[in-house]
C-alpha cells in the first residue's frame, strides 16, 4: 500500500535525496519511418518469399504436443492471467457519484474506489466473498454512511481496508473483519481512537495521521502491529505503546511531544518526532535496532543518548538549537547525518566527533550554520570523510 506521510520526515528525504528520477522513451517510429515496402518491390519479391515461406515452415514448425496436459498449457496459462485480471476492479478517479451502472462482479479480490464522489456504500460490495482489499480512499463517506460495514459478515476475510480522506469523526466498527492487517483512516476528523480495541489483533499497519487526536489509547491487544502512524494529531504525551513489541515503525511528526517515551521497543528501525516540542534527545537507549531516527525541528540543545543506537543509519537532527557534534562517536553505522540549521560555530574536533563513522559517512547538510561560512567548509568535509558523497545540496 502506499504509505503517504504527513509530517516533515519524507519531506525531507525527498528533498535531500532527491529520489525522484525521470525517464524518456524513445521517439516511436512510423510505419513509413519503419521501411514499408513498395509496391514494386513486394512484386518483385513476391516468389522468392513464397519460396522462403515454405522453407522456413517446414524447418521451424511446431513439434505436435506430447500430451493433452502439454497442449493445454497455454490455455490453461491465458485463462488464469485473465482471471488475475478480472480479479481486480480499479475506478480510481472515475468522479462517480455511485456505482449503480458499475459491474462487481463476485469472484473480485480488490476493489480500488479511490478518488470518486462516493457518498453511500453499494450493498452490493458486501456480497463479495473472495474480497481482500478495499479502498474507498478520498471520498464523502461520513460515519453514519460506513455503519454497514459492521453488517457485512461474507466479506469477513478482508486484510486491507483504506478509509483514508473522508469525512469521519470517529473509527468505523471494523470488528467484523477478523482477518485485517491494513487499517488506514488518514486525513479524516477523528477525535478518538475509542472503538480500536474491537480491531482484530492479527493488525500490522495502523495509519491515522492528520486527524484531531489528542491521547493513544485501545492499541494495548495489537501485539502484532509493524507500523504506527500518528502523525499531524494533537498528541503531547507517548503512551500505550508498551506492548507492541514487533513495532518497527513509528511516526509521530507534527504533535505535541515534549518528552520520548518508549517503554524499551527494541524492535523500532524507524521514528520521527519531527516538528514536536522536545528539548532533549534522551529516551531513546534502549531502541538498539534503530537504523533510521529522524528530529528536526524541535528545540534540542545537546546530542546525547544515542551510544547504543550503533545500527543508526540516518540522523536527522536539523532545525534545532545544537551548538557542537558531540555524542556520536562510537556510531560506526551512519551514513547520513543532517545537522543543518543549527548553530554549530566550528568544525575543529569534528573527525574525533564522527571517529566511528568516518569511512561510512555519504551525506552530511551542515548548511545554516556559522560553520558553513568557513572559506574552507566544503575542502574540510572532504578531506575528513573519503567517501562522502553529498554535501549540503552539492553532490560529488
Amino acid at each position: 500500500m502506499e504509505m503517504e506521510v504527513a509530517e516533515s520526515a519524507p519531506e525531507c528525504a525527498v528533498e535531500k535525496n532527491a529520489k525522484d528520477a525521470g525517464f524518456c522513451s524513445a521517439k516511436p517510429v512510423s510505419l513509413e519511418e519503419q521501411g514499408a515496402p513498395a509496391v514494386a518491390e513486394e512484386e518483385e519479391v513476391e516468389e522468392s518469399i513464397v519460396v522462403e515461406k515454405t522453407v522456413r515452415d517446414a524447418v521451424f514448425s511446431p513439434a505436435k504436443p506430447e500430451s493433452l496436459e502439454e497442449e493445454g498449457a497455454p490455455a490453461a496459462a491465458a485463462a488464469e492471467e485473465e482471471e488475475d485480471e478480472e480479479s481486480v476492479i480499479d475506478l480510481t478517479s472515475w468522479q462517480l457519484h455511485d456505482l449503480e451502472d458499475v459491474e462487481l462482479p463476485q469472484q473480485a479480490t480488490e476493489l480500488d474506489l479511490t478518488a470518486n464522489r462516493l457518498s453511500a456504500l453499494d450493498p452490493r460490495i458486501g456480497q463479495m466473498r473472495r474480497l481482500k482489499k478495499l479502498s474507498l480512499r478520498q471520498n464523502l463517506f461520513t460515519d453514519e454512511a460506513l455503519q454497514s460495514l459492521s453488517h457485512w459478515p461474507a466479506i469477513a476475510g478482508l486484510q486491507e481496508l483504506v478509509l483514508r480522506d473522508n469525512k469521519l469523526t470517529k473509527i468505523p466498527d471494523v470488528s467484523t473483519f477478523k482477518d485485517l492487517v491494513i487499517f488506514d483512516v488518514s486525513f479524516n476528523e477523528i477525535s478518538s481512537l475509542k472503538g480500536m480495541s474491537q480491531v482484530s489483533p492479527l493488525l500490522k499497519e495502523f495509519y491515522v495521521s492528520k486527524n484531531e487526536l489528542t491521547k493513544i489509547e485501545e492499541l494495548d491487544h495489537l501485539h502484532q502491529l509493524q507500523i504506527l502512524e500518528l502523525g499531524s494529531n494533537r498528541l503531547r504525551v507517548m503512551e500505550g505503546l508498551q506492548n507492541m513489541a514487533v513495532l518497527q515503525e513509528l511516526w509521530l511528526g507534527r504533535n505535541r511531544i515534549r518528552t520520548v517515551e518508549l517503554c524499551g521497543l527494541k524492535s523500532l528501525v524507524k521514528i520521527s518526532l519531527q516538528s514536536n516540542r522536545l528539548t532533549s534527545m534522551l529516551g531513546f537507549q534502549d531502541c538498539i535496532g534503530l537504523e533510521e531516527l529522524y528530529l528536526s525541528h524541535n528545540g534540542i540543545s545537546k546530542m546525547e543518548g544515542l551510544s547504543t543506537l550503533v545500527n543508526l543509519r540516518v540522523l536527522d537532527v536539523s532545525s534545532n538549537k545544537l551548538t557542537a557534534i558531540t555524542g556520536i562517536e562510537n556510531l560506526t553505522r551512519l551514513e547520513d547525518l543532517w545537522l543543518n540549521d543549527n548553530q554549530i560555530a566550528l568544525l575543529d574536533g569534528i573527525d574525533a566527533a564522527l571517529a566511528g563513522s568516518k569511512e561510512k559517512l555519504t551525506t552530511i547538510y551542515l548548511e545554516h550554520n556559522p560553520c558553513a561560512k568557513d572559506p574552507s567548509y566544503t575542502s574540510i568535509l572532504r578531506a575528513t570523510f573519503p567517501n562522502i558523497q553529498q554535501i549540503d545540496s552539492n553532490c560529488y
